[in-house]
């Protein structure tokens, strides 16, 4: 009867890190983009209608590609359920938080102060104020609540930040198809597939966090047998 119990973390902690793998390979898409573009402005690319805005104000557009790089790849490390008993857990997390408010932070400065984008319109604008404030306020409240030694709403906090953070890499795959069917989105229907990026994250996000929640609920139950409470799953 012990058999089942002694596999299951090992096949959560598998599925943790598959996970994990997922994320990252999410997170590929707007690293190469970023590497791409501070590769750009370090060599000295030619200015083009296209990328002056970059040239214009090149300090709030290398933080937010660095914290944004610094957020997404280490951030998925975070979700793990062994490092997260572990003190590398909060090591990391004194660098991930940091990382996080820097890129919506940065992102929302270049939102309000950078020339629109020829293929973004005002709808976009006011999604990326929503979402970029929202992860910020996000990443405070995570704080707040892990300084006071609420663990269960700083993760929760947490992985809604992480969620809008990564919207740029599932947002790839809400353009790809309709790209591919109906050709390249006016800004309306441009808006409406980014808006949706960051909608499928945070609704897988709160799955997460239910499950977390639920788990934490039945680790916490009296033992019928022993009358102990067994050690809370993290």
């Amino acid at each position: 009867m012990t058999e089942p119990s002694a596999t299951r973390p090992s096949s959560r902690t598998g599925r943790a890190w598959l996970a994990v793998t997922g994320l990252l390979l999410l997170s590929l898409v707007p690293v190469v983009a970023g590497a791409a573009r501070l590769t750009e402005l370090a060599s000295g690319a030619d200015v083009t209608a296209g990328n002056a805005r970059f040239f214009d104000a090149p300090l709030p557009v290398v933080l937010h590609i660095v914290g944004a790089t610094v957020f997404s790849v280490l951030g998925a490390f975070q979700f793990v359920p062994s490092l997260r008993r572990r003190r590398w857990h909060r090591l990391a997390g004194r660098v991930v938080l940091p990382a996080g408010l820097v890129a919506a932070l940065s992102g929302l400065w270049m939102s309000l102060f950078s020339r629109l984008p020829a293929m973004d319109g005002e709808a976009l604008l006011v999604l990326r104020l929503v979402f970029g404030t929202a992860m910020a306020a996000a990443l405070v409240v995570a704080f707040l609540a892990i300084r006071r030694g609420d663990v269960p709403t700083h993760s929760a906090w947490m992985t809604r930040a992480y969620a809008i953070g990564l919207g740029a890499g599932t947002q790839v795959f809400t353009h790809l198809p309709w790209t591919l069917v109906f050709g390249a989105p006016d800004e309306n229907v441009r808006a409406v597939l980014m808006g949706a990026g960051w909608v499928i994250n945070l609704a897988v996000a709160e799955v997460v966090i239910r499950r977390r929640a639920a788990r934490s609920r039945v680790g916490s139950r009296p033992s019928r047998r022993s009358g102990r409470v067994p050690a809370r799953l993290s």
